[in-house]
Formats: C-alpha cells, sequence, structure tokens
C-alpha cells in the first residue's frame, strides 16, 4: 500500500509567530517534523506551504516542497491545492500531517493510512485515544469522537460525548466506568478523490457551530473511519510553553 504525506505549513500564526521555522535543536520546527514523517512507510514527504523562507528551509534540509496558495482558510484546502497539483488519482491515499507535530509517532501515519486502504468506503480515516481524566471529556477544547459498532465515525463534538446520563445526574463531572469515551487525535489520511471535492463541499450548521471542519464531511455522508490507538500521543506546539517543552526533549536528545 502506497501513500504520500503532506505537511501544511502556513506562515502565519497568532500565539507563535512564524511557527515552522522556530528552532528545535538546530533545525526548523517544519523540518523535524518531516523528519519523523520520513521515519514512516510514505512513499514521499512534501511539505506545502505559502512563504517562500519555509519552502528555502525545507529544500534545503533535502525534502520536497511545493508553493500553495495563501488565502486557503484550512489546512485541507491546502491539501486540496496538492492534489490537484499532482495529478493523483482519487483512490491515492494522502496523509496530513500536521507541521507542528515534531515529535509524532511514524507508526500514527502508518496506521491511519493502513486503515483507510482496508476501507474502501471510507473516504477519511483518523484516530483517537482512550479518555481516562474526566476534565478532558468536559474540556470543550479537546474533540471527542463517538464510533458505530464498524469503526466509523459517528460525530466529533467540543460536547462531553457520550454523556453518561444515569453517573451525572447529581450534575458532577466525573467518568462513568466503562464509558466509551475517545478523545479525537487530529492525524487524518484522506482519499484525493475526497480532497479535491472538499473545496465545494459547503459548510453545515454542525460545523459552524462546533468549529470542527470534519463534520463537513459527515454532514455531506463521507465515511470516516476511526483507528482506536492505546494511548496519547506525544502532544503538538501551539504555545510557547508547549514549544519551550519540546524544546528542552531536543536538547536532550529524546526525540
Amino acid at each position: 500500500m502506497s501513500f504520500i504525506a503532506v505537511i501544511p505549513a502556513r506562515a502565519s500564526s497568532t500565539r507563535l509567530p512564524g511557527k515552522p521555522l522556530l528552532d528545535l535543536g538546530g533545525k526548523p520546527m517544519v523540518v523535524r517534523t518531516a523528519q519523523r514523517a520520513a521515519r514512516s512507510g510514505a512513499a514521499r514527504i512534501l511539505v506545502a506551504s505559502d512563504h517562500a523562507d519555509i519552502i528555502e528551509a525545507v529544500r534545503r534540509a533535502g525534502f520536497d516542497a511545493m508553493m500553495t496558495r495563501a488565502d486557503h482558510p484550512t489546512g485541507t484546502d491546502r491539501l486540496s491545492e496538492v492534489v490537484q497539483a499532482l495529478a493523483l488519482d482519487d483512490d491515492a491515499i494522502v496523509v496530513n500531517v500536521q507541521g507542528d507535530e515534531p515529535l509524532i509517532d511514524p507508526a500514527a501515519i502508518d496506521a491511519v493510512a493502513d486503515l483507510l486502504a482496508a476501507r474502501p468506503e471510507a473516504a477519511i480515516a483518523t484516530c483517537a485515544s482512550p479518555i481516562c481524566d474526566a476534565r478532558v471529556l468536559f474540556d470543550p477544547n479537546a474533540v471527542k469522537v463517538v464510533c458505530g459498532a464498524d469503526g466509523g465515525a459517528l460525530y466529533f463534538s467540543r460536547a462531553p460525548i457520550p454523556w453518561a446520563r444515569d453517573a451525572l445526574s447529581d450534575g458532577a463531572q466525573r467518568l462513568a466506568p466503562g464509558l466509551p469515551a475517545w478523545r479525537h487525535i487530529g492525524l487524518y489520511a484522506y482519499r484525493a478523490g475526497f480532497l479535491r471535492a472538499f473545496p465545494g463541499l459547503p459548510t453545515g450548521a454542525l460545523e459552524r457551530f462546533e468549529s470542527l471542519e470534519q463534520l463537513r464531511a459527515l454532514e455531506h455522508g463521507y465515511r470516516i473511519v476511526v483507528h482506536l490507538g492505546a494511548e496519547d500521543p506525544a502532544a503538538g506546539v501551539d504555545t510557547a510553553a508547549d514549544l519551550e517543552r519540546v524544546r528542552a526533549l531536543f536538547a536532550a536528545g529524546q526525540p
């Protein structure tokens, strides 16, 4: 099974300006991410960016890079441009690796690609990890997913789903024993045909209210299958505190 890994790397970032080029142990963050992705089974690693400095840094490190438009509203739209430019077959599998994931597990990249290849009825594969802390279940910044018996996603939400009616009847925020609560992890494998169609799909009410892009696919009838992992992956870099934590790891030679 062959797939490509595409790393969208947008220059602007509200909390960490110039994030893709921030230094991690002597190399830009986006290069560190590409190096992790290269440990997966991807046939090709491609960084898609809207900034010449990012393109230059990636190519200098020996990776492929493609200049893309600066007006894409989402990373998925940027992947759509890549699919069009490469003229990929509709059944080709593209894994979206976020550029701020310098500690991403290469096995997770392979897992979502393998799952999508094994499920021809699905347009997207993603992953989730078990929720073991009630604070995560009730945190609106932690996206939850519920799945059917076949492993297909039924819904994604910022709300605590599934809702344990009896266990929470007193208003307490707790984890009910045995609750099948899963935290969504934002790693996706797509069929190129879906990416080609994505920019033309109207935004629906569910996506607007939840502010979750994956709901657009569900609202328009696309199947999403979910790889249920055993534990949380390493966190990405979203804040200055995240940056210092990851820098310390690279300084210690851990990654």
